[in-house]
């Protein structure tokens, strides 16, 4: 005889398989390490890659990553070989919805390492005095300015040794600020990068 599931009132609507652990797991929304992470393989130019490099590029843990990883596939935002970015939905997350999903407002002065319009290549597109310089806090930064909060705790430190994956990130926070015409520039630029090869 077979033991019936208790289910508890919050998950009794739901059909069984989405109170499975497995499911709970991997059916969650996109988190924002998902982008940083999908930046990364971006920088990779659909190379192979393996989970071990970039868990030490990124300091997120391989386990982390895989999940990622798996969300990603959910969101078709990565193909079903979890191997290959899909730009187009990428580009068109980070365009139309980035800025809903994950906002920033600007905070305090703060040290930090230098982010959207501050730093190449949208630098040299925006003019900007230096009131207007944004910045990830950092003990370890080189530049005062607006505080914005990074996609994930350890961008300002990873930057600091990948140049294009600051450059995506920087482009992406000038979109995450929202401003039209520097959306416009950070759109423009963000679909040179993106666009196949």
């Amino acid at each position: 005889m077979q033991r019936s599931k208790i289910r508890n009132s919050r998950t009794a609507n739901l059909p069984i398989y989405m109170n499975d652990y497995k499911y709970n797991r991997y059916m969650k929304t996109l988190k924002p390490q998902d982008i940083l992470i999908l930046l990364k393989l971006i920088t990779y130019k659909d190379a192979t890659f393996v989970i071990k490099n970039i868990s030490s590029a990124l300091k997120i843990s391989q386990s982390e990553i895989s999940e990622s990883l798996e969300r990603c596939k959910n969101s078709g935002l990565i193909d079903s070989t979890k191997k290959k970015v899909m730009r187009l939905a990428l580009e068109e997350l980070l365009v139309h919805g980035i800025k809903y999903v994950f906002p920033v407002t600007p905070g305090e002065r703060v040290r930090g390492v230098p982010t959207a319009h501050s730093v190449s290549p949208m630098k040299e597109l925006i003019v900007y005095n230096n009131d207007d310089i944004f910045v990830w806090p950092h003990p370890k930064g080189t530049v005062r300015g607006s505080a914005i909060t990074p996609l994930y705790r350890t961008v300002p430190e990873v930057v600091q040794s990948d140049e294009e994956l600051h450059q995506l990130l920087a482009i992406v926070d000038c979109i995450r600020l929202g401003k039209r015409r520097e959306v416009e520039l950070a759109t423009e630029e963000l679909k040179k990068r993106l666009a196949y090869e």
